[in-house]
């Protein structure tokens, strides 16, 4: 098949890329060449931005187009026109973020999502727009595609070159040891992903025709699950997870900004983390050991931006004198 991949030299991308050329597809790229430009040679590399002139897309023909960067309704549109019908199948990688929170743990993927109000369309993506946004590109995909569009939604997604770090950010955290700060609720649920399973399962979706709606994601665990899965793969002896209280750390002024995956938001929105995985299992969808993904992102570059080692030591000091032990 000829694959056009709208964004594919960057973690989720890149591993569709990969898995697409080893199964001996012939892909074509569309990016800005400002990052991963190096990669995949073997690729026909067209450079633009999505947000200008898509010319270099005319004349061409593919057998499906799988788009990862479209966070604005008008870029799906956009990029319709621009193919004028020579895209062939056309993918979106969305979120769960798309949906309301699920009156249960284990929604399926005809649960209620967030609308906004007609003719309202955000013009910046933040944690409120962000799920509204996504179900804007999903419906305007299939305006624009049609029935046979396929739409994944997946969770936290993790594994090799995640350029985000967040979930490397434990990893390496943990496989130093010590005394580990781990923000507290550690009951809330956490689904994760690897990127290269999602891929593995996006290229043979497009490969059999598949359409609808996916969840690509793990199995729902909690929070401290994710934990100690990590330390029982990478921790070294005498590691202590200390679980701090969130209204603790956020009268500290800390955030998902320097604490990764750590959601101190309502109760409800964090059960968006326990969507059923059934219906992708169903039609191919494989995941890998979460210890295999572990393992494997210890081989990343050092993660930075996160909070500091002297940071944790003083916010783990000041706890400590509120007589609060947290250990696990």
């Amino acid at each position: 098949m000829r694959i056009l991949i709208i964004g594919g030299t960057r973690f989720v991308g890149r591993h569709i890329t990969e898995q697409a050329l080893s199964a001996g597809h012939e892909v074509t790229l569309l990016h800005r060449g400002q990052s991963g430009a190096e990669l995949f040679p073997e690729a026909e590399h067209l450079h633009a931005d999505r947000n200008e002139d898509l010319g270099v897309l005319k004349g061409a023909l593919w057998d499906a187009t799988i788009d990862v960067s479209a966070y604005f309704p008008r870029q799906v549109t956009d990029l319709a026109r621009a193919l004028d019908g020579n895209g062939g199948q056309y993918v979106y990688i969305s979120s769960v973020s798309a949906y309301e929170p699920p009156a249960q743990p284990g929604y399926s993927e005809d649960s209620p999502v967030r609308l906004l109000p007609p003719g309202q369309v955000p013009d910046v993506v933040d944690e409120q727009t962000y799920g509204p946004l996504k179900v804007l590109c999903e419906q305007a995909a299939i305006e624009q595609f049609g029935s046979g569009t396929l739409v994944i939604r997946p969770t936290y997604v993790i594994g090799p070159h995640d350029h985000s770090g967040r979930f490397t950010h434990w990893v390496q955290r943990i496989a130093r040891g010590g005394d580990v700060l781990a923000p507290g609720y550690p009951d809330r649920p956490i689904q994760l992903i690897d990127a290269r399973d999602q891929a593995a399962f996006i290229v043979s979706a497009v490969g059999a025709g598949l359409a609808g709606t996916f969840h690509t994601v793990g199995p729902s665990m909690p929070f401290s699950g994710m934990f100690d899965a990590i330390a029982e793969a990478v921790a070294p002896a005498g590691t202590r997870l200390i679980w701090v209280d969130p209204q603790f750390l956020l009268d500290a002024g800390q955030t998902g900004a320097s604490l990764p995956l750590w959601y101190a938001g309502d109760e409800d929105d964090a059960r968006l983390n326990t969507a059923s995985p059934a219906a992708a299992i169903g039609a191919g969808l494989v995941l890998r050991p979460l210890e295999q993904s572990i393992l494997d992102v210890t081989k990343a570059e050092p993660v930075t931006g996160f909070l500091q080692p002297d940071e944790e030591s003083l916010l783990l000091a000041a706890w400590r004198e509120r007589g609060e032990s947290g250990s696990a």
